[in-house]
Formats: C-alpha cells, structure tokens, sequence
C-alpha cells in the first residue's frame, strides 16, 4: 500500500458519496497514486507564471527569477503537506497550493526596491496575518454563512474568465484572435470535458492528458517557443537562498494584511468544497479543519517567504481537477508535495514548465472558472433568503462585476489601495461580509406568532411562518421545507387530539432549527411504537382504539420528519406545547 508507512491524524466520520473514487480517508494503488499526484503537481508549476511575472516586472534576472520559482515550490510542497497531513496543522484535505496571484503587485514592488530578500517583509505580515486568524475563525461562522462564500467563491471563477479567453485566443491589443491559439485552446478544453464525462477510468488523467495534447498541438503548430533557454540551465542545482531584507511602508503592510484575510477567505471556502465533496450527508463548514487548513498556510508561507519564496493560496484548478477525478484521498497530496518539492532541485524542469503554451493554460483556467462558477451559485441557492439576502448577494456581486468590467473606476485611488479596491474580487469578497453583517442588524433568532385555529388559511399562515423565519435567519432550503412539512402535520395532530392551535414560536442558532406549536389543553400523546393494527381489527374496535391509531401514525410521521419531537406544559399558561427540533 503506498504510503502506508503514515500515521495520519484521524478524519471526521462521514458518509462516503457513491460516486467517489477514493474518498479522503482511503489509499489509492500506487499506480492510481502517481498518476493523480503528477497531475495535481503539474497543474499547480502551471501558475509558477505568476512567480515569472512579478520576477519580470522587478527586473529580477534569470537565476534571481530560478531561485524565486525554486523556493515558491518548496513553499507549496510545504503547504500542500500540512493540509494533507490534518489535525493541528493542516485540513485534513487534498487542497493544493500555488503562487498567490493577488501578491504579484506587491511582490513585485518588494523585489524591485530590495531584491528577492525584500520577499521576507510580506511573508512577516502575511504569515502573522493568517496565523492570527487560524485560532478565530471557528468563532467567526457568522461572518461566513454559505451565501458569503458562495459570493466569493463565485466570484474567483468570474476573475478567471477574462484572463483565460486572452490566453486561449490569443487576443491581441486590437482585440484580433489568433486561430492558432484558438485551436490549441479549443482541443485542451475539448480533451478536459470529453475525460471528464466519458473517459471513465481516463477521467483521473484527464488535466494531464489534455495539457499534453494541447502543448503536442502548439508544437505542431510553431507555438512553443523559448526551448533554447534550457541548454543554459544545469540539470540538478539547490535553490539559492536570499538574505531577508525588511522594508514595507504603512500603506503596503495594511494592503498586504487584507490580502492575506481575504485569500483565508477563499481558503474557507475551499476547505468546504472539499468537505462536502467527501460527505453525503453534509450540513455545515467544519470551522476546525477551517482553522488547521489557515494554519497550514500561514506556516508554511512564513517559513518559505523569510528565505525568498512568492506567497502561496489554495489552487483553484486543483480543486477543480478533485471535482473531475472524483478522487479527494489526502494521501495525493503527499504525492504532490513530494514531486513539487523534487522539481524544485531540478531547475530545467522547473523552466521548461514555464514554457507552457499561454493557450493550454487558458483552456485550463476556462474550466477551472467555470467549475467555481456553478459551485458558488450552489452555496448561494443552499439557503433561503429574505430581501437582506438578496441584496447581500446582488450588491456585492454586482459591484465585483462592475470593478471588473469598468477598472478605471478606480484609478484615482491611492497607489496602496488601487490593487485592493480596483480589484472585483477583492471589493465583492469585503461587501459581501459588511453586508452580512448590516442586515442582521434587528434581525432576532426567534419569533412568535398567534395563530387562529378556526382560520381557513391556517395552513398556509403556517407554512408562510415557517418559510419567512428560515429565510431571515438563513436556513438551508430542505431543512426549511422538512420543517415547514412537519409543522403541518403537528398542526393536524393537534387538532386530531380535540386541542386548538393557538400560536407558535421558533428559533435558530446555526446548529439548531426548533418549532414550537402551542395548543389548548394537556401535552399530547404521541406514541412512539410499532404501526397502527389492521383495519378490521380498528373497525371492531371504539373510537378510543381509532384515535389511538390516528395518535400513533401522527407520531411516527412527525418523528420521520423531524430529528427530535417532545410534548410539554407551557408553564404559566395553561397551555401545552408540542417541540420539533431539526438539526442544522
């Protein structure tokens, strides 16, 4: 078994999802184990482009540029092994790290100013950052509900598509496409969906094959260019470490630390997906492997910056090729980090990666968008919202789309605060939670309400309760309409028994949604036993024999719809009440 020398820390019980190749906890063959963990390797040095990039516009030279991209991957093997590992330090989750794209502006500002060693200032402020936030954030849950995440994570897919249809175009600046690139984009894409939803066993190579088809097409085609370069870089050689030099005005210490809480936003929202792709029965975030999977970041990122390594984040890609492999073992991230860590000793690698073919990569990024897209919009759609909810959503989505379709909008801004709020994301990502929280504001976590039991709209002045509350407390969707079902059938219950209904109350607090019918007279007596006895046998009886039976079935129903069912005195009252608890 491969790996089977670890000792893991142990996983949350869940229920596997059937459609799972390898869950979370189990070990794929050796073979399968290579494969996943090659291509989960190779689709993160894909984004070492972002390393090249901001080593480009500091006017860093070859080597300077070598050594960055060298130490950013022990960075990611770093991170990608703390999450795989779990408990105190990591996730627990196959999440795979790459360079952090919104840390280009700043890196690169850093390196022109200080060398590689001005690297180490960022990492500083981002690691202590993100470890501050590690113990916090399991407090924070209200500040995250499934609809800011979604927002969030919705947007990050919108991020990607301008840049990735330029890079599979082949765009030029009089906006003319390139057919060639066009066509090599166009069959990576075509071989990613094609091993996705037919390639069966195919489909756990599916990003790698694709990138291989699309990098043969572009050589056929003259497009891959820049292979002279690797005759003047030595096979094997250690990354060169550059001395810390710190140096970061006010302005670019507070830009960078809101960097680092809004990609820990994005981390929380990838430790979700992952979740819920692992658990068929998922309810909530697990804001412990949140806070160990944050954990993992600031660490490793703290440690690798100091020596000059570029600022990592979870890879969005990856995550999208978990979701097409249908394969989240965690031991595939030991898998990756071993190869990230060994192709950072092996600087042609590490350079002819770099030489990838723009139009593979937006082929890539076309997907990878796409897959957060629709996973956003899930989380969105997960609960029931009011009018506070909509706009929440709408507001902060809508200013994203507006800074990313109209950036101009804020080039008047002051140097340090352009790259955060010019960015979509960044600017959607901090609405999103200050909307959040507004719109709580008056908004109580229980309610009560009379109720006429002669009404002949009861039922619907019911369900319209039920439906309204979850939607201003933020309920998820099923759990609002089983309750809505239930409070029904306890109505009808009631009014078997000769009670009248004469309010109802409710409350919620995230973990718990419980109802409280009130009625008329004693507790009722719900039995909790075996099915009513045969027909003929209720026809020789009384009526005593028929409303127990009718007792019986309403109990047995309520206890089918709800996760827990009690009677009691409403004290004080000379009422009783009939308690539906469903878990959340």
């Amino acid at each position: 078994m491969p790996l089977s020398f670890l000792r893991l820390p142990a996983l949350a019980v869940r229920r596997r999802p059937p459609d799972l190749v390898y869950a979370a906890g189990e070990r794929p063959s050796a073979g399968a184990l290579l494969v996943l963990g090659a291509q989960h390797a190779a689709t993160a040095m894909a984004f070492v482009t972002y390393v090249l990039v901001a080593a480009r516009t500091a006017g860093l030279d070859r080597w300077g540029t070598q050594s960055m991209v060298a130490m950013t991957l022990l960075g990611m093997a770093l991170c990608t092994a703390l999450q795989a590992w779990g408990g105190r330090w990591g996730s627990g989750a196959l999440l795979v790290h790459m360079p952090n794209p919104f840390m280009i502006a700043f890196v690169s500002a850093l390196v022109a100013a200080h060398g590689p060693g001005g690297m180490a200032t960022a990492a500083l402020v981002y690691g202590v950052v993100t470890l501050v936030m590690a113990p916090l954030v399991r407090h924070m849950r209200a500040l995250f509900p499934p609809p800011v995440v979604g927002v969030v994570i919705c947007m990050g897919g919108m991020a990607l598509v301008s840049s990735s249809v330029r890079h599979a175009l082949g765009v030029d600046g009089e906006w003319h496409v390139n057919g060639g690139s066009a066509l090599v984009s166009g069959i990576t894409l075509g071989c990613i969906v094609v091993l996705s939803v037919w390639g069966r066993r195919l489909r756990l190579m599916a990003l790698l094959a694709a990138i291989a088809a699309g990098v043969a097409v572009a050589a056929m085609l003259g497009q891959l260019e820049g292979l002279q370069v690797l005759q003047d870089v030595p096979l094997v050689a250690l990354p060169h470490v550059a001395a810390p030099v710190f140096g970061l005005d006010a302005g670019m210490m507070v830009a960078v630390a809101l960097v680092a809480v809004l990609t820990q936003l994005d981390m929380l929202g990838s430790v979700i997906m992952l979740d819920k792709m692992d658990d068929a029965d998922w309810k909530r975030a697990n804001m412990q492997a949140v806070g160990s999977g944050i954990k993992a970041n600031g660490i490793g990122d703290l440690l690798i910056g100091m020596l000059g390594g570029f600022p990592t984040c979870v890879s969005s890609a990856n995550i999208a090729l978990v979701y097409a492999t249908r394969s989240t073992a965690r031991v595939i991230g030991f898998m990756t980090a071993l190869l990230l860590a060994l192709v950072a000793f092996l600087p042609q690698l590490t350079m002819a990666l770099t030489l990838i073919p723009e139009p593979v990569l937006g082929a890539v990024g076309l997907y990878a968008a796409g897959f957060l897209m629709v996973s956003g919009m899930e989380l969105i759609a997960s609960r029931a919202m009011d009018s506070r909810g909509i706009f929440a959503v709408g507001l902060s989505l809508s200013a994203g789309l507006t800074l990313m379709q109209m950036p101009q909008l804020a080039q008047h801004l002051p140097p340090a605060l352009h790259f955060l709020l010019g960015d979509g994301f960044v600017v959607a990502g901090i609405l999103v939670i200050v909307l959040n929280l507004l719109f709580r504001i008056g908004t109580s976590q229980r309610a009560q309400q009379s109720l006429q039991a002669a009404s002949p709209t009861l039922h619907a002045d019911i369900t319209g309760l039920v439906e309204t509350w979850g939607a201003a407390w933020g309920a998820r969707r099923n759990v609002v309409q089983r309750a809505a079902i239930a409070a029904l059938e306890a109505a009808e219950a009631v009014a078997a028994q000769g009670r009248q209904l004469t309010g109802m109350r409710g409350s919620f607090d995230e973990f718990n949604l419980d109802l409280e019918l009130l009625h008329t007279g004693t507790p009722l007596a719900l039995s909790s036993g075996p099915a009513a006895p045969a027909s003929a046998a209720l026809l020789d009886g009384d009526d005593s024999a028929i409303d127990a039976a009718l007792a019986n079935v309403s109990g047995q129903l309520l206890r089918h719809l709800a996760d827990r069912v009690s009677t009691a005195d409403n004290a004080g009252t000379g009422e009783a009440m009939l308690r539906l608890h469903f878990e959340h």
